[in-house]
Protein backbone atom coordinates (compact mmCIF):
# COMPACT_ATOMS: atom_id res chain seq x y z
CA UNK A 1 0.00 0.00 0.00
CA UNK A 2 3.10 2.22 1.08
CA UNK A 3 4.92 1.59 -2.54
CA UNK A 4 1.28 2.60 -4.26
CA UNK A 5 0.76 5.54 -2.68
CA UNK A 6 4.45 6.48 -3.87
CA UNK A 7 5.28 7.99 -6.93
CA UNK A 8 8.68 6.27 -7.86
CA UNK A 9 7.73 3.13 -6.89
CA UNK A 10 4.48 3.31 -9.26
CA UNK A 11 6.05 4.15 -11.96
CA UNK A 12 8.65 1.34 -11.56
CA UNK A 13 5.96 -0.91 -11.19
CA UNK A 14 4.73 0.50 -14.37
CA UNK A 15 7.64 -0.01 -16.11
CA UNK A 16 7.71 -3.74 -14.63
CA UNK A 17 3.90 -4.42 -16.37
CA UNK A 18 5.24 -2.57 -19.68
CA UNK A 19 7.99 -4.74 -20.12
CA UNK A 20 5.53 -7.89 -19.24
CA UNK A 21 2.59 -6.48 -21.51
CA UNK A 22 5.53 -6.04 -24.35
CA UNK A 23 7.38 -9.09 -24.11
CA UNK A 24 3.55 -11.29 -24.45
CA UNK A 25 4.09 -12.97 -20.82
CA UNK A 26 0.13 -13.21 -19.81
CA UNK A 27 -2.98 -13.18 -21.38
CA UNK A 28 -6.02 -12.06 -19.34
CA UNK A 29 -8.47 -14.82 -19.01
CA UNK A 30 -11.55 -16.20 -16.78
CA UNK A 31 -11.12 -18.46 -13.92
CA UNK A 32 -10.63 -21.55 -15.11
CA UNK A 33 -12.02 -24.21 -12.71
CA UNK A 34 -10.62 -26.81 -11.00
CA UNK A 35 -6.95 -25.49 -11.66
CA UNK A 36 -4.93 -23.69 -9.16
CA UNK A 37 -4.22 -19.75 -9.06
CA UNK A 38 -0.57 -19.13 -8.11
CA UNK A 39 -0.55 -15.12 -6.40
CA UNK A 40 2.14 -13.25 -7.16
CA UNK A 41 3.76 -9.98 -5.04
CA UNK A 42 6.04 -6.75 -5.39
CA UNK A 43 9.59 -7.12 -4.73
CA UNK A 44 10.90 -3.87 -4.63
CA UNK A 45 15.18 -3.26 -4.97
CA UNK A 46 16.94 -0.15 -3.73
CA UNK A 47 20.59 1.42 -4.04
CA UNK A 48 22.29 3.52 -1.90
CA UNK A 49 23.79 6.30 -3.72
CA UNK A 50 27.11 7.97 -2.56
CA UNK A 51 25.30 10.82 -0.35
CA UNK A 52 23.64 8.11 1.61
CA UNK A 53 20.02 9.04 0.18
CA UNK A 54 17.95 6.19 -1.18
CA UNK A 55 17.46 5.49 -5.26
CA UNK A 56 14.31 3.78 -5.74
CA UNK A 57 15.66 1.66 -8.69
CA UNK A 58 13.21 -1.30 -9.41
CA UNK A 59 10.70 -3.27 -8.81
CA UNK A 60 9.85 -6.80 -10.17
CA UNK A 61 7.06 -8.80 -10.17
CA UNK A 62 7.36 -12.10 -8.47
CA UNK A 63 5.07 -15.37 -8.53
CA UNK A 64 4.42 -17.12 -5.00
CA UNK A 65 6.50 -20.40 -6.52
CA UNK A 66 6.17 -22.05 -3.28
CA UNK A 67 2.53 -22.65 -3.85
CA UNK A 68 3.27 -24.87 -6.90
CA UNK A 69 2.56 -28.58 -6.83
CA UNK A 70 5.06 -30.88 -8.73
CA UNK A 71 2.92 -32.24 -11.87
CA UNK A 72 0.39 -30.37 -11.75
CA UNK A 73 1.61 -26.27 -12.50
CA UNK A 74 5.47 -27.62 -12.95
CA UNK A 75 7.48 -30.27 -14.18
CA UNK A 76 11.42 -30.39 -14.56
CA UNK A 77 13.11 -27.25 -13.05
CA UNK A 78 16.44 -27.91 -13.45
CA UNK A 79 18.80 -25.28 -15.03
CA UNK A 80 22.35 -25.73 -15.54
CA UNK A 81 24.86 -22.97 -14.89
CA UNK A 82 28.27 -22.56 -16.11
CA UNK A 83 31.22 -23.74 -13.34
CA UNK A 84 33.74 -21.41 -12.18
CA UNK A 85 36.21 -23.52 -13.61
CA UNK A 86 35.01 -23.16 -16.84
CA UNK A 87 34.88 -19.58 -16.44
CA UNK A 88 38.58 -19.34 -15.40
CA UNK A 89 39.15 -21.88 -18.30
CA UNK A 90 38.12 -19.29 -20.86
CA UNK A 91 39.58 -16.47 -19.18
CA UNK A 92 42.91 -18.08 -18.92
CA UNK A 93 42.70 -19.03 -22.47
CA UNK A 94 41.44 -15.32 -23.24
CA UNK A 95 45.13 -14.23 -21.88
CA UNK A 96 47.18 -16.99 -23.32
CA UNK A 97 45.75 -15.71 -27.21
CA UNK A 98 45.49 -12.15 -26.08
CA UNK A 99 41.31 -11.62 -26.41
CA UNK A 100 39.34 -9.10 -25.50
CA UNK A 101 36.77 -10.47 -23.14
CA UNK A 102 33.29 -8.61 -22.98
CA UNK A 103 29.57 -9.21 -21.06
CA UNK A 104 26.06 -8.68 -22.00
CA UNK A 105 23.25 -8.89 -19.26
CA UNK A 106 19.61 -10.15 -20.17
CA UNK A 107 17.43 -7.77 -19.37
CA UNK A 108 14.36 -9.86 -17.38
CA UNK A 109 15.84 -12.71 -18.44
CA UNK A 110 13.18 -15.24 -17.38
CA UNK A 111 10.17 -13.33 -18.79
CA UNK A 112 11.82 -14.94 -22.19
CA UNK A 113 11.37 -17.92 -21.07
CA UNK A 114 8.42 -20.43 -22.71
CA UNK A 115 6.24 -22.26 -20.65
CA UNK A 116 5.15 -25.91 -21.01
CA UNK A 117 2.76 -26.07 -18.64
CA UNK A 118 -0.99 -24.22 -17.82
CA UNK A 119 -0.02 -21.66 -15.19
CA UNK A 120 -2.53 -19.11 -13.97
CA UNK A 121 -1.75 -16.19 -11.95
CA UNK A 122 -3.29 -13.22 -9.54
CA UNK A 123 -3.63 -10.03 -11.08
CA UNK A 124 -1.08 -7.59 -9.64
CA UNK A 125 -1.94 -6.18 -6.20
CA UNK A 126 -2.58 -2.20 -6.97
CA UNK A 127 -2.85 -3.07 -10.77
CA UNK A 128 -6.31 -5.03 -10.74
CA UNK A 129 -8.26 -3.94 -13.92
CA UNK A 130 -11.85 -2.46 -13.07
CA UNK A 131 -14.64 -4.79 -13.28
CA UNK A 132 -12.77 -7.48 -14.24
CA UNK A 133 -11.17 -8.31 -10.59
CA UNK A 134 -12.29 -12.27 -10.97
CA UNK A 135 -10.50 -12.76 -13.87
CA UNK A 136 -6.83 -14.13 -13.85
CA UNK A 137 -3.76 -14.49 -16.14
CA UNK A 138 -2.72 -16.96 -18.28
CA UNK A 139 1.12 -17.33 -18.47
CA UNK A 140 2.75 -18.11 -21.90
CA UNK A 141 5.85 -17.35 -20.29
CA UNK A 142 7.62 -17.69 -17.19
CA UNK A 143 7.43 -14.84 -14.49
CA UNK A 144 10.09 -14.45 -11.74
CA UNK A 145 9.74 -16.79 -8.66
CA UNK A 146 8.12 -19.86 -10.63
CA UNK A 147 10.09 -22.97 -9.81
CA UNK A 148 10.42 -23.47 -13.54
CA UNK A 149 11.57 -20.15 -14.81
CA UNK A 150 15.34 -21.26 -14.54
CA UNK A 151 14.37 -24.46 -16.93
CA UNK A 152 12.69 -22.26 -18.92
CA UNK A 153 14.78 -19.59 -19.62
CA UNK A 154 17.60 -21.97 -20.45
CA UNK A 155 15.55 -24.29 -23.22
CA UNK A 156 14.81 -20.89 -24.67
CA UNK A 157 19.00 -19.35 -25.03
CA UNK A 158 19.45 -23.13 -25.61
CA UNK A 159 17.14 -22.74 -28.73
CA UNK A 160 18.70 -19.63 -29.86
CA UNK A 161 22.71 -20.50 -29.89
CA UNK A 162 20.92 -23.37 -31.73
CA UNK A 163 19.15 -21.74 -34.64
CA UNK A 164 22.35 -18.92 -34.56
CA UNK A 165 24.85 -21.72 -35.82
CA UNK A 166 26.65 -22.57 -32.18
CA UNK A 167 27.85 -26.03 -31.23
CA UNK A 168 26.85 -26.41 -27.41
CA UNK A 169 29.94 -28.12 -25.70
CA UNK A 170 29.48 -31.95 -24.39
CA UNK A 171 31.43 -31.61 -21.42
CA UNK A 172 29.90 -27.53 -20.13
CA UNK A 173 26.39 -27.21 -21.32
CA UNK A 174 26.07 -23.36 -20.32
CA UNK A 175 29.28 -23.14 -23.16
CA UNK A 176 28.68 -22.35 -26.88
CA UNK A 177 31.21 -22.26 -29.35
CA UNK A 178 30.86 -20.88 -33.05
CA UNK A 179 33.58 -21.49 -35.81
CA UNK A 180 34.28 -20.06 -39.24
CA UNK A 181 36.61 -20.47 -41.41
CA UNK A 182 37.18 -17.15 -42.39
CA UNK A 183 36.58 -15.43 -39.16
CA UNK A 184 38.10 -17.72 -36.89
CA UNK A 185 36.01 -18.74 -33.07
CA UNK A 186 33.44 -17.24 -31.15
CA UNK A 187 33.16 -18.43 -27.90
CA UNK A 188 30.10 -17.55 -25.22
CA UNK A 189 29.54 -18.95 -21.71
CA UNK A 190 26.75 -18.31 -19.88
CA UNK A 191 25.38 -18.09 -16.48
CA UNK A 192 21.58 -17.30 -15.97
CA UNK A 193 21.38 -13.93 -17.25
CA UNK A 194 25.06 -13.03 -17.61
CA UNK A 195 26.27 -13.69 -20.66
CA UNK A 196 30.53 -13.69 -21.33
CA UNK A 197 31.95 -13.86 -24.47
CA UNK A 198 35.22 -13.78 -26.38
CA UNK A 199 36.98 -14.79 -29.48
CA UNK A 200 39.42 -13.89 -32.43
CA UNK A 201 37.14 -11.86 -34.37
CA UNK A 202 35.72 -8.49 -33.87
CA UNK A 203 33.53 -8.82 -36.41
CA UNK A 204 32.30 -12.27 -34.92
CA UNK A 205 32.00 -10.83 -31.61
CA UNK A 206 29.88 -7.51 -33.00
CA UNK A 207 27.62 -9.78 -35.17
CA UNK A 208 26.86 -11.86 -32.15
CA UNK A 209 25.97 -8.45 -30.06
CA UNK A 210 23.75 -7.28 -32.37
CA UNK A 211 21.98 -10.26 -32.97
CA UNK A 212 21.65 -10.88 -29.22
CA UNK A 213 20.01 -6.87 -28.60
CA UNK A 214 17.53 -7.72 -32.06
CA UNK A 215 16.53 -10.78 -29.95
CA UNK A 216 16.70 -10.07 -25.98
CA UNK A 217 16.10 -6.82 -24.06
CA UNK A 218 20.07 -6.75 -23.27
CA UNK A 219 22.71 -4.47 -21.80
CA UNK A 220 25.91 -3.89 -23.40
CA UNK A 221 28.38 -3.94 -20.25
CA UNK A 222 31.62 -3.73 -22.95
CA UNK A 223 34.65 -5.41 -21.10
CA UNK A 224 33.78 -8.13 -18.49
CA UNK A 225 34.45 -5.88 -15.47
CA UNK A 226 32.83 -7.96 -12.92
CA UNK A 227 31.17 -11.25 -12.99
CA UNK A 228 29.58 -13.42 -10.19
CA UNK A 229 31.05 -11.48 -7.47
CA UNK A 230 34.92 -11.67 -9.14
CA UNK A 231 36.56 -8.39 -10.36
CA UNK A 232 38.21 -8.59 -13.37
CA UNK A 233 41.04 -6.58 -14.44
CA UNK A 234 42.04 -6.28 -17.97
CA UNK A 235 45.27 -4.62 -19.49
CA UNK A 236 47.76 -5.27 -22.67
CA UNK A 237 50.04 -7.19 -20.32
CA UNK A 238 47.30 -9.24 -18.21
CA UNK A 239 44.27 -10.95 -17.01
CA UNK A 240 43.86 -9.96 -13.15
CA UNK A 241 41.05 -11.96 -11.22
CA UNK A 242 39.77 -10.33 -7.56
CA UNK A 243 36.92 -10.35 -4.77
CA UNK A 244 38.38 -7.50 -3.15
CA UNK A 245 35.35 -5.67 -2.63
CA UNK A 246 33.58 -8.66 -1.67
CA UNK A 247 36.81 -9.62 0.53
CA UNK A 248 36.14 -6.17 2.18
CA UNK A 249 32.48 -6.90 2.64
CA UNK A 250 33.20 -10.25 4.56
CA UNK A 251 35.99 -8.45 6.85
CA UNK A 252 33.93 -5.61 7.86
CA UNK A 253 30.72 -7.97 8.81
CA UNK A 254 32.31 -9.95 11.23
CA UNK A 255 34.03 -7.31 12.78
CA UNK A 256 37.42 -7.34 11.70
CA UNK A 257 37.84 -4.14 9.81
CA UNK A 258 40.31 -2.69 11.95
CA UNK A 259 42.23 -6.11 13.34
CA UNK A 260 46.08 -7.09 13.17
CA UNK A 261 46.81 -9.08 10.22
CA UNK A 262 48.99 -12.22 9.81
CA UNK A 263 51.17 -13.98 7.21
CA UNK A 264 49.93 -17.02 6.68
CA UNK A 265 46.11 -18.46 7.05
CA UNK A 266 47.24 -21.26 9.67
CA UNK A 267 49.83 -21.83 11.87
CA UNK A 268 51.87 -24.77 10.95
CA UNK A 269 52.29 -26.65 13.73
CA UNK A 270 48.88 -26.46 15.39
CA UNK A 271 46.15 -29.32 14.46
CA UNK A 272 42.53 -29.52 14.20
CA UNK A 273 40.07 -32.05 15.54
CA UNK A 274 36.27 -32.24 16.51
CA UNK A 275 36.89 -32.69 20.07
CA UNK A 276 39.55 -30.04 21.22
CA UNK A 277 37.96 -29.54 25.00
CA UNK A 278 37.19 -26.16 24.32
CA UNK A 279 34.14 -24.63 24.96
CA UNK A 280 31.10 -24.42 21.62
CA UNK A 281 31.17 -21.40 19.33
CA UNK A 282 28.45 -19.77 17.70
CA UNK A 283 27.37 -22.31 15.01
CA UNK A 284 25.63 -20.00 12.80
CA UNK A 285 28.42 -17.29 12.83
CA UNK A 286 30.89 -20.31 12.57
CA UNK A 287 29.32 -21.34 9.28
CA UNK A 288 28.91 -17.95 7.35
CA UNK A 289 32.28 -17.51 8.13
CA UNK A 290 33.25 -20.46 6.57
CA UNK A 291 30.80 -20.50 3.82
CA UNK A 292 32.50 -16.97 3.06
CA UNK A 293 35.79 -18.16 2.69
CA UNK A 294 34.70 -21.00 0.43
CA UNK A 295 33.53 -18.62 -1.96
CA UNK A 296 36.61 -16.33 -1.20
CA UNK A 297 38.54 -19.11 -3.61
CA UNK A 298 37.17 -18.48 -6.62
CA UNK A 299 40.06 -16.24 -7.05
CA UNK A 300 41.90 -17.24 -3.91
CA UNK A 301 43.65 -20.81 -4.30
CA UNK A 302 45.93 -19.89 -1.18
CA UNK A 303 43.33 -20.12 1.07
CA UNK A 304 41.83 -23.49 -0.45
CA UNK A 305 42.90 -25.61 1.61
CA UNK A 306 42.54 -23.66 4.72
CA UNK A 307 38.50 -23.33 3.85
CA UNK A 308 37.90 -26.91 2.81
CA UNK A 309 39.87 -27.63 6.66
CA UNK A 310 37.24 -25.68 8.39
CA UNK A 311 34.39 -26.76 6.80
CA UNK A 312 34.73 -30.10 8.41
CA UNK A 313 33.80 -28.39 11.07
CA UNK A 314 30.49 -27.11 10.63
CA UNK A 315 28.74 -28.96 13.33
CA UNK A 316 29.78 -28.06 17.02
CA UNK A 317 32.45 -26.09 16.16
CA UNK A 318 34.88 -24.83 19.24
CA UNK A 319 36.48 -22.11 20.20
CA UNK A 320 39.66 -23.22 18.67
CA UNK A 321 37.75 -23.74 15.31
CA UNK A 322 36.28 -19.75 15.62
CA UNK A 323 39.79 -18.53 16.33
CA UNK A 324 41.25 -20.49 13.30
CA UNK A 325 38.63 -18.99 10.83
CA UNK A 326 39.16 -15.49 12.14
CA UNK A 327 43.13 -16.27 11.82
CA UNK A 328 41.99 -16.87 8.05
CA UNK A 329 40.18 -13.44 7.72
CA UNK A 330 43.31 -11.80 9.38
CA UNK A 331 44.89 -13.42 6.51
CA UNK A 332 42.75 -11.79 3.91
CA UNK A 333 42.68 -8.53 5.57
CA UNK A 334 46.19 -8.23 4.74
CA UNK A 335 45.95 -9.64 1.15
CA UNK A 336 43.13 -7.49 0.27
CA UNK A 337 44.54 -6.60 -3.35
CA UNK A 338 45.50 -9.99 -3.83
CA UNK A 339 44.07 -12.07 -7.15
CA UNK A 340 45.01 -14.68 -10.01
CA UNK A 341 47.26 -13.00 -12.91
CA UNK A 342 47.28 -14.42 -15.98
CA UNK A 343 49.67 -12.99 -18.31
CA UNK A 344 49.20 -12.30 -21.91
CA UNK A 345 50.52 -14.37 -25.02
CA UNK A 346 51.96 -17.26 -22.69
CA UNK A 347 51.49 -20.18 -24.45
CA UNK A 348 48.53 -22.63 -24.04
CA UNK A 349 49.94 -25.82 -22.73
CA UNK A 350 47.75 -27.68 -19.89
CA UNK A 351 50.05 -28.41 -17.23
CA UNK A 352 49.08 -30.23 -13.94
CA UNK A 353 50.69 -30.45 -10.03
CA UNK A 354 49.18 -32.75 -8.05
CA UNK A 355 50.47 -33.55 -4.24
CA UNK A 356 48.55 -35.24 -0.80
CA UNK A 357 49.28 -35.57 3.07
CA UNK A 358 49.27 -38.18 4.95
CA UNK A 359 47.03 -38.98 7.33
CA UNK A 360 46.74 -35.19 8.12
CA UNK A 361 42.88 -35.43 9.66
CA UNK A 362 43.43 -35.76 13.57
CA UNK A 363 39.86 -37.70 13.42
CA UNK A 364 39.83 -39.98 11.43
CA UNK A 365 43.28 -40.38 9.84
CA UNK A 366 42.38 -39.90 6.14
CA UNK A 367 44.65 -38.28 3.80
CA UNK A 368 43.56 -34.51 1.92
CA UNK A 369 44.49 -34.30 -1.52
CA UNK A 370 45.30 -31.45 -4.11
CA UNK A 371 45.52 -30.40 -7.53
CA UNK A 372 46.14 -27.23 -9.20
CA UNK A 373 46.56 -26.35 -13.44
CA UNK A 374 47.89 -23.49 -15.52
CA UNK A 375 47.70 -22.84 -18.74
CA UNK A 376 51.27 -21.41 -18.62
CA UNK A 377 50.75 -18.47 -16.32
CA UNK A 378 48.47 -18.42 -13.12
CA UNK A 379 46.39 -21.66 -11.67
CA UNK A 380 42.20 -21.40 -13.50
CA UNK A 381 41.85 -25.07 -11.93
CA UNK A 382 42.39 -25.93 -8.35
CA UNK A 383 40.63 -28.43 -5.67
CA UNK A 384 41.47 -30.00 -1.75
CA UNK A 385 39.89 -32.45 -1.12
CA UNK A 386 39.74 -34.79 2.01
CA UNK A 387 40.47 -38.92 0.61
CA UNK A 388 37.45 -40.78 1.48
CA UNK A 389 39.69 -43.66 2.31
CA UNK A 390 42.25 -44.32 5.13
CA UNK A 391 45.67 -44.60 2.90
CA UNK A 392 48.07 -47.36 4.11
CA UNK A 393 51.17 -45.36 2.85
CA UNK A 394 52.40 -42.10 1.54
CA UNK A 395 52.43 -43.74 -2.13
CA UNK A 396 48.62 -45.02 -1.81
CA UNK A 397 47.68 -41.34 -0.66
CA UNK A 398 49.65 -39.61 -3.69
CA UNK A 399 48.80 -42.51 -6.17
CA UNK A 400 44.92 -41.24 -4.90
CA UNK A 401 45.74 -38.01 -5.83
CA UNK A 402 47.07 -38.43 -8.20
CA UNK A 403 43.66 -40.06 -10.12
CA UNK A 404 41.70 -37.36 -8.67
CA UNK A 405 44.18 -34.80 -10.75
CA UNK A 406 44.09 -37.18 -14.03
CA UNK A 407 40.24 -37.39 -13.76
CA UNK A 408 40.15 -33.50 -13.69
CA UNK A 409 42.60 -33.23 -16.37
CA UNK A 410 40.38 -35.37 -18.67
CA UNK A 411 37.82 -32.81 -18.17
CA UNK A 412 40.08 -30.01 -18.89
CA UNK A 413 40.92 -31.63 -22.21
CA UNK A 414 37.63 -32.10 -23.11
CA UNK A 415 36.73 -28.55 -22.49
CA UNK A 416 39.87 -26.68 -24.07
CA UNK A 417 38.83 -29.19 -27.22
CA UNK A 418 35.91 -27.39 -27.44
CA UNK A 419 37.71 -23.84 -27.98
CA UNK A 420 39.41 -25.38 -30.30
CA UNK A 421 42.61 -26.18 -27.90
CA UNK A 422 42.85 -29.72 -28.65
CA UNK A 423 45.99 -31.00 -26.65
CA UNK A 424 47.94 -33.09 -28.81
CA UNK A 425 50.65 -34.43 -26.28
CA UNK A 426 49.62 -36.02 -23.33
CA UNK A 427 48.80 -33.81 -20.18
CA UNK A 428 51.94 -33.39 -17.59
CA UNK A 429 51.19 -34.28 -14.70
CA UNK A 430 53.61 -33.20 -11.88
CA UNK A 431 54.05 -35.87 -8.58
CA UNK A 432 56.58 -36.03 -5.98
CA UNK A 433 56.01 -38.92 -5.45
CA UNK A 434 57.93 -41.70 -7.56
CA UNK A 435 56.60 -44.92 -5.61
CA UNK A 436 53.42 -43.38 -6.88
CA UNK A 437 54.43 -43.11 -10.39
CA UNK A 438 55.87 -46.44 -10.60
CA UNK A 439 52.25 -47.98 -9.60
CA UNK A 440 50.63 -46.02 -12.18
CA UNK A 441 52.69 -46.76 -14.65
CA UNK A 442 53.45 -50.58 -14.09
CA UNK A 443 50.86 -52.81 -12.07
CA UNK A 444 53.60 -54.54 -10.41
CA UNK A 445 53.21 -54.08 -6.73
CA UNK A 446 50.94 -56.46 -6.31
CA UNK A 447 50.86 -56.85 -2.15
CA UNK A 448 50.86 -52.92 -2.01
CA UNK A 449 48.17 -52.23 -4.25
CA UNK A 450 45.80 -55.14 -4.30
CA UNK A 451 43.31 -53.18 -1.75
CA UNK A 452 42.46 -49.99 -3.53
CA UNK A 453 39.70 -49.24 -4.68
CA UNK A 454 39.59 -50.34 -8.76
CA UNK A 455 37.89 -46.44 -9.59
CA UNK A 456 41.89 -44.90 -9.05
CA UNK A 457 43.43 -47.82 -11.12
CA UNK A 458 42.09 -45.70 -14.73
CA UNK A 459 44.84 -43.20 -13.79
CA UNK A 460 46.74 -46.74 -16.23
CA UNK A 461 44.40 -46.13 -18.84
CA UNK A 462 44.91 -42.32 -19.14
CA UNK A 463 48.84 -43.17 -19.10
CA UNK A 464 48.27 -45.75 -22.00
CA UNK A 465 46.18 -43.58 -23.85
CA UNK A 466 48.77 -40.65 -23.56
CA UNK A 467 45.91 -38.62 -22.51
CA UNK A 468 48.96 -38.08 -19.68
CA UNK A 469 51.95 -37.94 -18.63
CA UNK A 470 53.03 -38.29 -14.64
CA UNK A 471 55.88 -36.85 -14.40
CA UNK A 472 58.37 -36.99 -11.17
CA UNK A 473 59.20 -33.17 -9.44
CA UNK A 474 61.47 -32.30 -6.24
CA UNK A 475 59.13 -31.71 -3.15
CA UNK A 476 60.36 -28.02 -2.81
CA UNK A 477 58.95 -27.59 -6.42
CA UNK A 478 55.71 -29.13 -5.77
CA UNK A 479 52.70 -26.20 -5.87
CA UNK A 480 49.68 -28.10 -4.98
CA UNK A 481 51.77 -28.87 -1.47
CA UNK A 482 49.97 -25.32 -0.10
CA UNK A 483 46.72 -27.39 -0.93
CA UNK A 484 47.30 -30.07 1.18
CA UNK A 485 48.47 -28.76 4.51
CA UNK A 486 49.74 -25.85 6.79
CA UNK A 487 52.72 -24.20 5.63
CA UNK A 488 55.80 -22.38 7.27
CA UNK A 489 55.37 -18.49 6.88
CA UNK A 490 58.60 -18.81 3.96
CA UNK A 491 57.75 -22.08 2.25
CA UNK A 492 53.90 -20.82 2.42
CA UNK A 493 54.93 -17.04 0.30
CA UNK A 494 56.81 -19.17 -2.18
CA UNK A 495 54.06 -21.80 -3.25
CA UNK A 496 51.61 -18.68 -3.16
CA UNK A 497 53.49 -16.83 -5.98
CA UNK A 498 53.87 -20.07 -7.94
CA UNK A 499 49.98 -20.12 -7.99
CA UNK A 500 49.84 -16.84 -9.68
CA UNK A 501 48.29 -15.50 -6.63
CA UNK A 502 49.61 -11.60 -6.45
CA UNK A 503 48.69 -7.98 -5.33
CA UNK A 504 47.31 -5.87 -8.06
CA UNK A 505 49.65 -3.06 -6.97
CA UNK A 506 52.71 -4.45 -8.23
CA UNK A 507 51.20 -5.36 -11.60
CA UNK A 508 52.35 -3.00 -14.41
CA UNK A 509 49.73 -0.98 -15.88
CA UNK A 510 47.37 -2.03 -13.04
CA UNK A 511 44.45 0.04 -11.28
CA UNK A 512 43.35 0.53 -7.77
CA UNK A 513 40.80 -2.68 -7.66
Amino acid sequence: EDANLDESWRNAMKAELEMIEKNNTWKLVDRPFGKPIIGVKWVYKTKLNLDGSVQKNKARLVAKGYSQKPGIDYNETFAPVARLDTIRTLIALAAQKEWNLYQLDVKSAFLNGVLKEEVYVEQPQGFVKENEEIRVYKLNKALYGLKQAPRAWYDEIDSYFNRAGFKKSPSEATLYVKTSEDSGILIVSLYVDDIVYTGSCPKLLEEFKNDMMQHYEMSDLGLLYHFLGMGVLQTDKHIFLHQKKYALKVIEKFGLKDCKSVVTPLVASERLCKEDDSEAANESEYRQIVGSLLYLTATRPDIMFASSLLARFMHNPTRKHMGTAKRVLRYIQGTLDFGIEFIKGKSATLIGYCDSDWAGSEDDRRSTSGYAFTLGSGMFSWASIKQNTVALSTAEAEYVSAAEATSQAKWLRFVLEDFGEEQVEGTPILCDNTSAIAMAKNPVFHQKTRHISRKFHFIREAIQAKEIELIYCKTEDQIADILTKALSKDRFVYLRDLLGVKSAKGLEGSVDV
